[in-house]
């Protein structure tokens, strides 16, 4: 029986560990580009129109196999000018949007937002008092801090007086992941719990 040199023997086993590693390095490029495309996509905040919830500089995760949009989820979405924006969805389609109640508070068919989760702490609500239907397919968003936040009150001379297209939406923010120090999940403020069904 003959035995072949070891430098032989290794060879096969080299090309084999070479292509392996070059199947696994393609295969994750590939995953990695395929969620980007259709699953999960990063932001870059450029403005302070979402503070304190997102501060300019933030990096967020996007889900783009979001599902229904909900009240209180923040979305990007095309915005009026046709760039990617980021703002929180306040009502959807169907639901009357109106500020403010005695409280000073914005009200979703009647019912008060507790915004002192999320709303920016030296803003309020609105400083334009207003009353909208939100029609169907549509969504009414607003940024956080309030105050320097050019969202659906400052369109109401476009269609649906401001609210944007929910098939405009590209997906919600799920996380915050840069930088490291303020990493965060986004969740949905208690306030939107509540039943917003008109006269329920």
């Amino acid at each position: 029986m003959t035995v072949e040199p070891e430098s032989k023997q290794d060879k096969p086993s080299r090309k084999g560990g070479l292509r392996e590693t070059l199947f696994l390095l393609v295969s994750g490029v590939v995953v990695a580009l395929l969620l980007q495309a259709f699953v999960f996509q990063s932001f870059w905040i450029p403005s302070e129109s979402m503070e304190n919830t997102l501060l300019v500089g933030d990096r967020v995760v996007v889900n783009k196999l979001h599902g229904a949009v909900e009240r209180g989820d923040v979305v990007v979405f095309k915005g009026w000018d046709g760039k990617d924006t980021i703002k929180r969805v306040i009502a959807i389609g169907g639901d009357t949007v109106k500020c403010c109640d005695a409280q000073k508070r914005i009200t979703v068919n009647g019912v008060p937002l507790d915004e002192k989760a999320y709303l920016h702490p030296d803003d309020f609500p609105s400083g334009d008092e207003f009353e909208k239907v939100v029609p169907e397919g549509r969504l009414w968003v607003m940024g956080d801090h309030r105050a320097a936040s050019h969202d659906s009150r400052g369109h109401e001379e476009q269609e649906a007086n401001g609210a944007i297209l929910e098939e405009d939406v590209i997906g919600r923010a799920v996380a915050i992941y840069w930088p490291f120090s303020r990493a965060a999940v986004l969740s949905t403020p208690d306030t939107f719990t509540q039943d917003f069904t008109k006269g329920g």
